[in-house]
């Protein structure tokens, strides 16, 4: 069983998203071990971008506040590396088709595979477009994560047939971000995904309390939460890894209360 599989094995799984290099890549390391020590099952990691399509103003913000602080890729590779050995649960990059472009594509994923990521997102890459991406992800080990919104329609069926990892049920339209009200369908879009697949799916998009936590999971394979998470770090900066440890744990608490 790979790394990702064992994050849903036998239980929900909750899922943080954080921007690597906000405030700055210490601070990320030491969040990234606080998200480990209070529930998380699988961490996402965003690379900063400078032009993050499918993030919302939140996490939008820590793109530019990353790049202010002149973090590159290589800088985030380093950083993983450092930290991978130091936590167990999986760590899979968030990140858009032009970073790994200018980094090389093979380059970008043999040192995934070094550094310890385990899977991919590209919001920006169609399942049309992925092959040139997934090919060398597979051939490093690396596990290409489909996106599935309620605007896939017709192609839910042949995404989830050809799916790795896990699959990132896209709550909403739009970008990232908080909200109140999701998509009404969420429930049949992922029993139409478990009619093609056995491979998990989460819901993201959204998320920001427990109760909602709560509430995709129980509907899906886990939650994914964000926009949320980065503005308690947007907030406290570098005294951010205990407070996201205190939101993480409440969240991941909520699953089990009935």
């Amino acid at each position: 069983m790979n790394k990702i599989a064992e994050a849903f094995n036998n239980k929900k799984a909750f899922i943080p998203f954080i921007t690597c290099g906000d405030p700055d890549l210490e601070t990320t390391k030491e969040i990234i071990k606080e998200l480990a020590a209070n529930g998380a099952d699988l961490i996402e990691l965003g690379i900063p971008f400078s032009d993050p399509t499918a993030e919302g103003p939140v996490i939008m913000e820590a793109n530019i506040r990353a790049l202010e602080n002149k973090i590159t890729t290589d800088d985030v590779f380093k950083m993983v590396s450092e930290v991978s050995s130091q936590v167990q649960v999986p760590l899979v990059f968030m990140t858009y088709a032009n970073v790994v472009y200018s980094y090389g594509i093979d380059r970008f994923f043999e040192r995934c595979k070094d550094t310890g990521i385990c899977g991919i997102i590209l919001p920006d890459v169609p399942f049309e477009e992925k092959a040139e991406f997934e090919d060398a992800a597979d051939e490093f080990g690396v596990e290409f994560v489909s996106m599935i919104a309620p605007t896939s329609e017709d192609r839910i069926d042949m995404i989830a047939k050809n799916a790795k990892g896990f699959i990132y049920i896209v709550s909403s339209l739009g970008v990232t971000g908080t909200r109140k009200e999701f998509t009404s369908n969420i429930a049949e879009l992922v029993d139409r995904v478990r009619k093609n697949t056995r491979v998990p799916c989460a819901v993201g998009f959204g998320i920001s309390t427990p109760e909602q936590a709560a509430e995709m999971a129980n509907i899906s394979d886990g939650a994914i939460v964000g926009s949320a998470i980065v503005r308690v770090i947007a907030e406290h900066g570098k005294n951010a890894p205990a407070q996201v440890g205190k939101f993480v744990r409440e969240m991941k608490e909520a699953y089990y209360v009935s």
